[in-house]
C-alpha cells in the first residue's frame, strides 16, 4: 500500500482542518496532553477507557467500535485521521484495531502530535461537541492478529520471523519495562526465543515521522525480515508492535505481517513456556 494511502503529513491536515470529509482522533494512554492542547476539531479516544473490552483483556467488539465512533461524531463516509503522544504508539494501535475491526478508510498523522507541535502548528483547548454520526465497520480480518498458542508454537519449533520491538534493554532481560515505568512487573524478564531485536524506534525520525521506505527496508531486511515473510511483531502491552506492525504492513506492503498485541505481558506471564535472557 501506498504511504499516501495510509498517512497524512502535517501541511496537508492543516490546511483541512475544516474538512468535513476527515475526521481527526486524538487516541494515548491519557487525556492530559490533550486537554493541554490539541489539533483544532480533534476528538479524544483513551486506549484503555474506549478501545479496552470492560471484562476481560480483549477490546472492544466491531459493533462497540461502531457506536464509539458514532458517539464522537464520526461517519463511515469520512477518512478518520489519527494522532497521539510517543510518536503514534496508541495512534497506530487504534490503526491496526480499526483495520483488525474492518475500518479501512483511517490515515496516521505522520510524525503524530511530536511533530505537529515541532512545527508550532495550531491548537486548542475547546473540546467540539459533534451531533452522532452514523457508522459501521466492514468485514473483520482476523489475518492481522495473533494469539499466544501460534507464538509458542513458532517458539518452540525455531521457526517464522518474530520480531521484538522493545527496547535492547527489555529484550535482554536487564529492565522489566521502559524507563519511565515501574520496574516491578507481574512477568518474567526476557524474550521469546528466536526472536530478532528490532526496536519500534528504528523505524521513526527525530520529529517522530517515518523514515524514508528505502530507509525502512533497509532495516529489515538487513535484519532478515523479508518482503514476503510471516512476521509477528510483539512488545510489552501490543501497542509499540502495532507501530512495527503499521511499517511492515501498510509501509512496506508485507501482507503476511501480525500483530501479538498479548505480547510480553501475556508471553512472559505464562508458565511452562520458552524464555531465552541475553542479547
Amino acid at each position: 500500500m501506498a504511504a499516501n494511502d495510509v498517512l497524512i503529513d502535517t501541511e496537508e491536515l492543516a490546511g483541512r482542518l475544516d474538512d468535513d470529509t476527515i475526521a481527526v482522533v486524538e487516541v494515548d494512554e491519557d487525556t492530559d496532553a490533550y486537554a493541554a492542547g490539541h489539533i483544532p476539531g480533534a476528538v479524544m479516544l483513551h486506549w484503555v477507557d474506549d478501545l479496552q473490552s470492560e471484562s476481560g483483556r480483549d477490546f472492544v467488539t466491531g459493533d462497540e467500535l461502531a457506536e464509539l465512533l458514532a458517539s464522537h461524531g464520526i461517519s463511515d463516509d469520512q477518512t478518520i485521521v489519527l494522532y497521539g503522544g510517543n510518536n503514534n504508539w496508541f495512534a497506530a494501535y487504534a490503526y491496526w484495531l480499526l483495520a483488525y475491526r474492518g475500518v479501512s478508510n483511517v490515515r496516521l498523522l505522520d510524525g503524530g502530535r511530536t511533530k505537529w507541535e515541532l512545527e508550532e502548528r495550531e491548537t486548542t483547548t475547546d473540546v467540539p461537541d459533534p451531533s452522532p454520526g452514523s457508522f459501521a465497520v466492514g468485514e473483520p480480518r482476523p489475518e492481522l492478529r495473533v494469539f499466544r498458542d501460534e507464538v509458542i508454537a513458532v517458539a518452540e519449533a525455531g521457526d517464522g520471523s518474530l520480531v521484538d520491538v522493545r527496547s535492547p534493554g527489555e529484550f535482554s532481560g536487564e529492565v522489566m519495562a521502559p524507563p519511565h515505568l515501574p520496574q516491578e512487573q507481574p512477568y518474567v524478564a526476557g524474550h521469546v526465543p528466536g526472536a530478532s531485536n528490532i526496536p519500534w524506534s528504528t523505524a521513526a525520525n527525530e520529529d517522530g515521522s517515518f523514515k524514508s521506505v528505502d530507509e525502512l527496508r533497509e532495516i529489515y531486511e538487513g535484519a532478515g525480515i523479508g518482503a514476503d515473510d510471516d512476521v509477528i511483531a510483539y512488545c510489552r502491552i501490543g501497542e509499540r508492535s502495532s507501530h512495527t506492525w503499521f511499517v511492515l504492513h501498510e509501509l512496506l506492503g508485507n501482507d503476511n505481517a501480525r500483530n501479538y498485541d498479548g505480547s510480553w505481558t501475556e508471553y512472559g506471564s505464562l508458565v511452562g513456556v520458552p524464555v531465552e535472557l541475553g542479547s
